[in-house]
């Protein structure tokens, strides 16, 4: 798993099948360069947003078999352009990922989870669904697992990053849930830590690991390294989460991190999902 930037995606790593290794690497390409058009640099929001309406008309030129412009030729929409005409990598995902991108640039606080859901359905859903297309598989089980696994990537990002996305202005715990708490949004904001907040990522992150739980089967649907790398994916989520119980949910103090340091363990709950209720539904004191 990678955690480049702020966001834990799958990418090509040994493990993948390297007849998918390609396409998997043109798909995180378009993602991350999207990603860095809304958040990295000096631009401002009207520019980004620009940035990535251009960037959405390449998108669609090299769908329809036209030339995209020059300015992400080279690096995205060639090898993106590649993976579509071998896989038909649906339209309708990519420009989804997009749309979640623009959003991060107009909206930055949720009322409700259900709300917050509609957000990762767009930001990290299709990422799980492309994979699942590469790899054949389309019943309505498997893309539900899928789903599910992807948001709960999406949130546990959230919930280990407060100290990324307070000073950007961005609140994605969501209000229902601060209320609940008698937590403001400005707490979150400013990085104010106190019991009240404290529990209420604590509950978040109990909402992030049962929705693991829940895709967490899927890892036995996927075939060969392609089923271990998500095994691992899956059990790297879930390690940022024991983090941040280890740390008494102190994530406004400082952001948990997961390293090769946690190899070994992460190597041996993978190995040992077919107990799914002991490696995702952990409770007590993380290791």
């Amino acid at each position: 798993m990678s955690i480049e930037h702020y966001e834990n995606f799958p990418v090509a790593s040994w493990l993948c099948p390297p007849a998918l290794r390609p396409a998997i690497m043109a798909i995180y390409g378009f993602a991350r360069t999207a990603d860095d058009l809304a958040d990295e640099g000096d631009a401002s929001a009207a520019q980004r947003l620009r940035d990535l309406a251009d960037y959405r008309a390449d998108l669609r030129a090299v769908t329809a078999g036209r030339a995209p412009s020059p300015r992400w030729a080279a690096r995205v929409f060639a090898p993106l352009a590649r993976a579509i005409a071998e896989h038909r990598l649906p339209l309708p995902l990519l420009e989804d990922l997009l749309d979640a991108f623009e959003q991060d640039l107009v909206k930055t606080d949720y009322g409700t989870r259900a709300e917050l859901l509609d957000y990762c359905r767009r930001s990290a859903n299709p990422v799980g669904r492309l994979l699942l297309h590469l790899y054949g598989i389309d019943d309505v089980d498997a893309l539900r697992q899928s789903d599910a696994i992807c948001s709960a990537l999406q949130l546990i990002n959230f919930w280990q990053d407060f100290t990324v996305d307070g000073p950007r202005g961005r609140i994605y715990a969501p209000l229902e849930d601060r209320r609940r708490h008698g937590v403001e949004g400005q707490d979150l904001l400013s990085l104010r830590d106190s019991p009240a907040a404290r529990a209420l990522i604590a509950e978040l992150c109990a909402w992030a690991r049962a929705l693991m739980a829940d895709g967490a089967p899927l890892v036995h649907r996927i075939p060969g390294r392609a089923g271990w790398e998500l095994r691992l994916v899956v059990q790297g989520g879930l390690r940022i989460l024991d983090r941040l119980q280890a740390m008494r949910f102190a994530a406004l103090l400082r952001r948990p991190t997961v390293g090769a340091a946690d190899a070994p363990l992460l190597l041996w709950r993978a190995l040992t999902m077919n107990a799914i209720s002991s490696n995702t539904r952990r409770e007590g004191t993380a290791r």
